[in-house]
């Protein structure tokens, strides 16, 4: 028997990265199944290119361009969404950096950081910002990204693999906490996906296979349900 598609209509979903990859597609399909989608990320043009695509197909979509290693920004987000929509159902943080790839040892702080700030520290702000919203809604749900590089990191890796293992940490703590509350958080691990970041991370061409953007979007919206 086919499923029939979740729906998400009336429900309010920010979603990071939203300009390309795999934000952009999960974005979509949630404005696609009827949710008002929060689309968060750097590049203005991108995020307006998206916006015209979900627009077209009869979706809606907020435009928020920010800067999420600006923490004091990310701060006063959670406030200016209340003063909007008085909620949040879904949260799903996709942005990411890759920052470098190195020897450990060669590996300088300053590129360290930039892993940790984006994929771990900018997403535990968030978390402090958007919590009392998604206990606001009836069934917050909030997503993290992350990949088997957390605990199984390949060479080179050292500083993307760290900030992911941190963020998997800290989300399941949070997660323990959310145990009497009608709000989940989780962090799902997604394959190898065709994005700019694998790209740089393997000029040559990946080694394996790898899944579109499209292909991976299930597996984020069943960590919704």
């Amino acid at each position: 028997m086919q499923q029939t598609p979740q729906d998400f209509s009336g429900r309010i979903a920010l979603v990071t990265g939203a300009s390309r990859g795999i934000g952009a597609a999960c974005a979509l399909e949630l404005a696609r199944r009827g949710a008002h989608v929060i689309l968060l990320a750097r590049t203005q043009g991108s995020l307006e290119d998206l916006d015209d695509q979900i627009t077209q197909e009869g979706g809606q979509a907020t435009l928020i361009p920010m800067d999420l290693t600006k923490f004091q920004d990310i701060d006063k987000l959670g406030a200016a969404l209340y003063e909007r929509f008085g909620k949040l159902d879904i949260l799903v943080a996709a942005a990411g950096t890759l920052s470098i790839l190195t020897p450990a040892p060669h590996l300088e702080l300053k590129d360290l950081e930039r892993a940790m700030r984006l994929n771990f520290t900018a997403n535990t702000r968030l978390i402090r910002s958007l919590d009392p919203l998604l206990r606001a809604s009836d069934a917050g749900r909030a997503v993290f990204l992350s990949g088997d590089v957390a605990d199984q990191p390949p060479a080179y890796f050292g500083a993307y693999a760290a900030s992911k293992a941190a963020l998997e940490c800290f989300v399941k703590a949070y997660a323990a906490e959310l145990g009497q509350t009608n709000m989940r958080a989780e962090i799902v691990r997604l394959p190898a996906v065709k994005t700019a970041m694998l790209e740089t991370a393997f000029p040559g061409g990946f080694p394996g296979k790898a899944a579109m953007p499209e292909d991976v979007v299930l597996n984020i919206l069943e960590a919704l349900s």
